[in-house]
């Protein structure tokens, strides 16, 4: 069975992640290959994953070379932190800065960043967000997948939404 899977906010080859989130880890090589781990132990091949924002710092080879690493099929949603490399790089199914998914008759709305009101809020339509670090107090039906949100790793769908309940 496919899974699907939302993160956002990895920050591949990005220092300023390690001071700016207190990220725990002694260095860059060392954040990435906890990332890429955690990544592959929870995404397999076949699962499609919902990344929603500033993914990676390098070169164009560079980033396809990570992209390469990483499990599951690859879907960007444009962070402020997403460089032309980045966009250039083969390896997304798809690259927008906004995406719309109907699951099980539900609506989620996807974007790097949090919304005050979304498309179809008041339907109980979902706003799936990065870009905070997990330091936005939330609001209803409204969720950070950033990996210092959601235990630096992809979650599912229904991870995220239990989330709020621990």
């Amino acid at each position: 069975m496919i899974l699907l899977y939302f993160t956002s906010d990895t920050h591949f080859a990005d220092p300023r992640v390690l001071r700016i989130d207190r990220r725990p880890f002694a260095d860059m090589p060392e954040h990435d290959a906890a990332l890429i781990g955690n990544w592959n132990s929870t995404v397999s091949p076949e699962d499609e994953v919902w990344h929603l924002g500033d993914f990676a710092r390098g070169s164009t080879e560079d980033v396809e070379a990570l992209l390469e690493k990483l499990n599951g099929t690859k879907h960007l949603i444009i962070g402020n932190n997403d460089p032309p490399a980045t966009l250039a790089a083969h390896g997304w199914a798809s690259i927008q800065h906004y995406a719309e998914l109907r699951i099980d008759a539900q609506l989620f709305i996807l974007c790097h960043y949090p919304f005050r009101t979304w498309n179809q809020m008041g339907k109980k339509s979902v706003n799936l967000h990065g870009h905070s670090h997990g330091r936005l107090t939330p609001i209803p039906r409204q969720f950070d997948v950033g990996v210092d949100a959601q235990g630096l790793k992809p979650r599912t769908l229904a991870e995220v939404l239990a989330s709020r309940k621990r």
